[in-house]
């Protein structure tokens, strides 16, 4: 094996197959990644980073590079990363991200770091991409790993870590994969018991598993636009207002047709997770005759607005701090696995989801227990819920109320995790 493929001895064997194909299929590999680069409306000149290639200089010292696949993971892992600027003088932060809301929500959160686009997993990327940044320490949040890019670290010897590791569906597939790349990581710290009993099973050193606390309770609050929730507030004057926030497709359809069932014409905030998808939306409101604004747009609602779609990035705070009745996409349909309730809890929202919550499979039965949140299993009970939580403000007020002292109960996962992280991060 070549390279920065690292040693043979004990590799499983779908490990040897990715390391094959990778070396011996870049042409390919490439031009997809460039179609996916341009349908995630990534900046056509940043295609490069992609391929481990960039027009920034390394600075001088230390630097971290943090890996954070995309929204959720970056918002999760901001405050640990200010925390790592903070403590350490002089140590530079580069955070990488696969999709491009997750570069802006980095450029927002965390705005000293340096972001790159992570580059494929091919010999000549990731060569391309190590050679230049040398990192001192790589921290992965929850769970995207890539073969090549752990074994090229650990023949560096560069210290890893994955912080927050959350339930995954490829770690249950794939065993034997996950065993070889996290036994390479010097700390893993894990969101719930569940996912802690799922490494100990795959013979990962209990010494080096830990429970700190779920970074994703501890996120930085989203900043508010006052204008946008006064103007939200104002509109739903009389009427009631709710919002689905973080939905995928599929769920908006779901969405607006409990809607258009409910009882005196509330209006709806609907914020989609990835707003390059608003064309789409836009076709479907249409379609069913919704009258709607767009926050893209610099629109406000106003008394008839029936829905206003939120098609920028950075809203949620606004949305939350106006809204108190939250449905959580991800949930309606399967195979995304749900979306954070710890940002909603914070700014004491009552809380709906659908069923399928696996990537928080400890949080939302907790949260439920606890009744800031409720599960529904199919839209007609979805329907139920809003038009129940929308007539009854007493039952609304006490979720709200108990889902921020779930919140609160969770928090200083990321001073935790930060302690934890001394073995890893330079000294």
């Amino acid at each position: 094996m070549s390279g920065n493929a690292g040693s043979d001895r004990g590799m499983p064997a779908l490990i040897r197959i990715w390391f094959l194909v990778t070396a011996i299929l870049p042409a390919l590999i490439g031009a997809w990644v460039r179609l996916a680069h341009r349908r995630l409306g990534a900046a056509p000149d940043r295609i490069g980073e992609r391929f481990g290639k960039t027009g920034l200089k390394r600075p001088l010292g230390k630097l971290v590079w943090i890996h954070a696949a995309s929204v959720g993971e970056v918002a999760s892992v901001a405050r640990l990363g200010r925390a790592i600027q903070a403590g350490k003088p002089g140590c530079s932060l580069l955070i990488t991200t696969a999709t491009a809301t997750g570069a802006a929500t980095a450029a927002r959160l965390l705005p000293e770091a340096i972001h790159q686009y992570l580059p494929i997993d091919t010999p000549a990327a990731v060569s391309s991409f190590l050679d230049h940044w040398h990192p001192d320490a790589a921290l992965f949040v929850e769970a995207d790993l890539w073969p090549r890019l752990v074994y090229a670290l650990a023949e560096k010897g560069c210290p890893m870590a994955l912080v927050n590791a959350r339930h995954s569906r490829s770690r249950e597939r794939f065993p034997k994969v996950y065993a070889a790349l996290l036994s390479r990581m010097e700390v893993i710290t894990v969101q719930d018991q569940n996912v802690l009993n799922g490494l100990v099973e795959l013979g990962l050193e209990p010494s080096r598993l830990h429970m700190p606390g779920n970074l994703k309770a501890d996120t930085v609050t989203p900043a508010i636009n006052k204008d946008l929730a006064r103007a939200l507030m104002a509109a739903a004057d009389g009427r009631g207002i709710w919002a689905a926030v973080s939905t995928h497709a599929g769920e908006e359809d779901i969405v607006l047709r409990v809607h258009a069932a409910l009882p005196g014409s509330p209006l709806l905030v609907l914020v989609p997770r990835h707003p390059e998808r608003s064309a789409s939306i836009i076709a479907l409101l249409q379609t069913q005759g919704v009258t709607f604004t767009r926050q893209s747009q610099g629109d406000l609602p106003g008394a008839t607005t029936q829905v206003h779609l939120v098609d920028v990035l950075g809203e949620t705070g606004s949305v939350f701090d106006a809204v108190k009745l939250v449905l959580l996409g991800g949930s309606l349909v399967p195979g995304i696995g749900g979306h954070t309730p710890f940002e909603p809890a914070a700014f004491e929202c009552a809380i709906l989801s659908g069923p399928h919550v696996a990537n928080f499979a400890w949080a939302y039965p907790e949260l439920v227990r606890a009744g800031g949140a409720r599960l529904v299993q199919e839209p007609a009970a979805l329907g139920r819920e809003v038009a129940h939580l929308l007539e009854d403000d007493a039952d609304r007020r006490a979720m709200q109320a108990a889902a921020k002292a779930f919140h609160t109960a969770q928090a200083g996962a990321t001073d935790a995790t930060l302690r934890l992280l001394a073995p890893v991060l330079p000294s």
